[in-house]
């Protein structure tokens, strides 16, 4: 489906369950219509700007990667089979990339990574992805308008722009 778009010294990986639908026949990461995903990063001040799904491969040239925990597999979560996610790979990526934060960009993705319930926002530094902040964001696919807060991913832009401003490098 999609491939991963990841390079050392990446900032956030941002990670979701699986492809969805619309991201597959694109061929781009978070296409649906009424994703939120594009708009947030930038209304966040995580991008400089709006970037349109099509351009998902600049994102790791702002120190951003893209992932999900099911490949090979594409539509909402109802669908994929539990047999699909592999956050095994995950910590492998996350082991050879060695970015400062994962951002699980819904509760769903962080649950089976973590193999626990989060609230949204920072969880912890460390285990199971060995000292890598560890963010859960509300999903901003178009299928969860109704839960969707931009507060987490406010909170995960402000640590991001901290960071940059402390110069604080992988």
């Amino acid at each position: 489906m999609l491939p991963d778009l990841l390079a050392p010294g990446l900032t956030i990986v941002f990670c979701g369950t699986a492809a969805g639908t619309a991201s597959a026949t694109r061929g781009h990461y978070y296409a649906g219509p009424g994703n939120r995903f594009w708009p947030t990063l930038a209304e966040t001040g995580l991008t400089p700007r709006l970037f349109a799904p099509e351009e998902d491969y600049l994102l790791p040239g702002l120190g951003f990667g893209l992932t999900d925990l099911a490949k090979g597999v594409a539509g909402s979560d109802r669908v994929i089979p539990p047999a699909a996610y592999d956050p095994t790979r995950l910590g492998g990526l996350l082991a050879s990339y060695h970015p400062r934060a994962v951002a699980f960009t819904s509760l769903t993705a962080a649950r089976i990574a973590l193999g626990r319930r989060h609230d949204p926002g920072l969880v912890a530094a460390g285990e199971p992805y060995g000292g890598v902040q560890i963010w859960v964001l509300p999903s901003p696919s178009g299928l969860a308008r109704g839960s969707f807060r931009i507060a987490p991913w406010q909170a995960l832009a402000d640590w991001h722009k901290s960071n940059a401003r402390l110069g604080v490098t992988t």
